[in-house]
């Protein structure tokens, strides 16, 4: 099922989803390991309930209906219609899996208050918003009571090197001043240290925890890097898409010059380093409790959820 919303700025990534799709396997490749750990910190179960935020080209959902198997449920979301329409070509149904909605969302109004999910997920697509506030507090009214959040997201510039030079190689050939790093909605705006958990305390959630992951990219040559970047890397596309294309050329050239340092004798090898970032919907009365002392939930009471008035404002018909 497809349900049409009303998706906010989509972050230009008409222009990258055919190169994600191109690169899914090595996407795949890449974030193997970091997305395993991903789903882990969800604790996802048989039968579950999942939502899956900034789906993107459903690479990381395939694992999650792997998880929930055929009596599950998953929810694909993007705010990107193009992106969702290659999930949806990556989730192709065989009627043997679980059942499958679709529906393009901006993370920061998913409009999904009280659904109830056992888990929500979220790789590589948080630090793309602007309200990352909203966004978390939309992802906690979407959990149950005991629900778990799961996401993944870059961590700051000193451990992205191949990140920072090329956006900073991009605005330099633009003719734009340094961005701060952390700026809302950029792709290392979630790694500035503490941001993440303090946003998530903000949100509501205990059992908040907050661990780097070392995530090399892996290819013969810079230039297959930047080849990937260049077709799929939406904030540095957008940030040359206005220049000549003999300029754009030279930006590009300039960013592989730069990264040629990170050649192996096995091949290039790019530092790159992700945070998991996961948490716990608890009972109201904990987490007042928790705000109050300012120590960390030591344990989630996912048993007492009926406890907690439910929230039926969302009424998702269909499922």
């Amino acid at each position: 099922m497809v349900v049409q919303a009303s998706p906010a700025d989509a972050h230009g990534w008409d222009d990258a989803a055919a190169g994600w799709h191109r690169h899914a396997a090595l996407i795949r490749q890449w974030l193997h390991d970091a997305t395993q750990r991903l789903l882990d910190a969800a604790r996802i179960d048989r039968g579950a309930k999942v939502l899956d935020v900034a789906a993107g080209a459903g690479d990381q959902t395939l694992d999650i209906v792997q998880c929930v198997g055929g009596e599950g449920e998953v929810w694909v979301t993007d705010a990107n219609p193009s992106m969702l329409a290659l999930a949806r070509e990556t989730l192709r149904a065989d009627g043997k899996g679980p059942r499958l909605h679709y529906r393009v969302a901006d993370a920061q109004a998913l409009g999904m208050e009280g659904a109830k999910f056992d888990a929500a997920i979220c790789r590589l697509g948080l630090m793309f918003c602007t309200r990352p506030l909203a966004a978390l507090q939309q992802l906690h009214s979407a959990l149950r009571v005991g629900g778990r959040l799961s996401a993944l997201v870059f961590a700051g510039p000193d451990v992205n090197p191949c990140i920072a030079r090329t956006l900073r190689t991009a605005r330099l050939y633009a003719g734009l001043p340094d961005a701060d790093p952390f700026a809302p909605g950029s792709l290392l705006s979630l790694g500035r240290p503490g941001l993440a958990a303090q946003l998530l305390a903000d949100a509501g959630f205990g059992e908040i925890e907050v661990t780097p992951i070392d995530a090399p990219f892996c290819v013969p040559r810079a230039e297959d890097y930047v080849d990937f970047v260049r077709s799929a890397g939406s904030p540095v596309i957008g940030i040359l898409r206005p220049l000549s294309p003999a300029r754009q050329a030279r930006a590009w050239q300039a960013m592989v010059d730069q990264l040629t340092q990170f050649h192996t004798p096995s091949g290039w090898q790019g530092p790159n380093e992700l945070l998991l970032v996961s948490a716990t919907r608890v009972l109201r009365r904990e987490h007042a409790a928790t705000s109050r002392s300012g120590h960390g939930l030591a344990n989630g009471d996912a048993n007492s959820a009926a406890t907690e008035r439910p929230d039926w404002r969302a009424g998702l018909a269909g499922q």
